[in-house]
């Protein structure tokens, strides 16, 4: 199968080489010069628990040199969605398939307006890796992959992707309700990414003082009643989930965290600001994910 990985940090990255081993066709795109030549002049490290492997894989900053593709596979961050989904739609010609697993909200619609929803494919994984520097990534954890068909119609070709990343060590399993998968995601996003990122801490520190736990806990609560107006149910207690999660990657910082960390943009606006947006139309007070989007927001227009 010809793969195109559009946005190739640390999880693209991973992902394209834990393909390209089991013997796919592998091109990398992201829009980092010094990545590229790092990784095509002596290929791509991974560490793992202290043991390094180098994989040998095609990376690009141009779309112009890749060809046609049967999968192209999206990590950019979600504020370069709509650039990506261009990018996918011109490789992927009229039959190709597309795999999002980006954090945040929005993403697969953005995509489905691009080509179609039966080609679109959304859905999470654990995995987790962390960009070293050119060249070199840190495969952090493995974990479940779960996608599902952004529209009935779809099924087919999920699972199809799924088998492809099933051979290359990926276990990944295909749900028929991603929509809701996307959504338990979400609300782990919600509680930790505005609180960590505005106040410096880690994931586990979320947890010590009551102060932070109750901000997390209020703006799960208020994206839960935005959910239950979209038909959306989840089960178990959505709070106590995103408390495990913090606990279970404690000395993490979050990825939001790490973007204000380096002045980067942050994906705020698919996540909290995803919250509010939707809150609106439907008309419930979000007023806890309104300040944390401020917040974030006026802190990255600051950098």
């Amino acid at each position: 199968m010809n793969i195109s990985v559009i946005g190739a940090g640390a999880m693209g990255s991973l992902f394209g080489c834990r393909l390209a081993e089991a013997g796919e066709t592998v091109t990398l795109l992201d829009i980092r010069r010094d990545h590229v030549d790092a990784v095509n002049a002596g290929g791509l490290t991974i560490e793992k628990e202290g043991v390094r492997r180098t994989v040998h894989v095609q990376a690009t900053t141009g779309v112009d040199t890749v060809g046609p593709a049967d999968l192209s596979i999206v990590f950019v961050k979600s504020t370069h969605t709509a650039a990506a989904a261009q990018t996918a739609a011109r490789l992927a010609g009229a039959t190709g398939l597309v795999l999002t697993l980006q954090n945040g909200m929005g993403n697969a619609e953005a995509l489905a307006h691009a080509l179609t929803a039966d080609r679109v494919i959304a859905g999470t994984t654990s995995h987790g890796a962390t960009f070293l520097k050119p060249g070199a990534i840190r495969h952090a954890g493995e974990g479940e992959t779960i996608i599902g068909p952004w529209s009935t119609a779809g099924m087919p070709g999920a699972e199809r992707v799924a088998e492809v990343l099933c051979r290359a060590g990926i276990t990944t399993r295909v749900a028929p309700d991603v929509r809701r998968l996307l959504w338990a995601k979400l609300l782990i996003n919600v509680g930790i990414n505005a609180v960590t990122a505005l106040t410096g801490i880690s994931n586990g520190q979320l947890l010590e003082l009551e102060q932070t736990r109750q901000i997390s806990r209020e703006a799960v609560a208020e994206a839960m009643a935005v959910a239950r107006t979209q038909g959306i149910t989840i089960d178990g207690d959505p709070v106590e989930k995103v408390f495990q999660v913090a606990a279970a990657t404690g000395r993490n910082r979050s990825s939001m965290g790490q973007d204000v960390d380096n002045g980067r943009p942050t994906e705020i606006s698919a996540i909290n600001g995803f919250i509010v947006r939707m809150a609106e139309t439907a008309g419930v007070p979000v007023p806890v994910n309104r300040t944390l989007a401020a917040l974030v927001e006026t802190l990255q227009a600051h950098y």
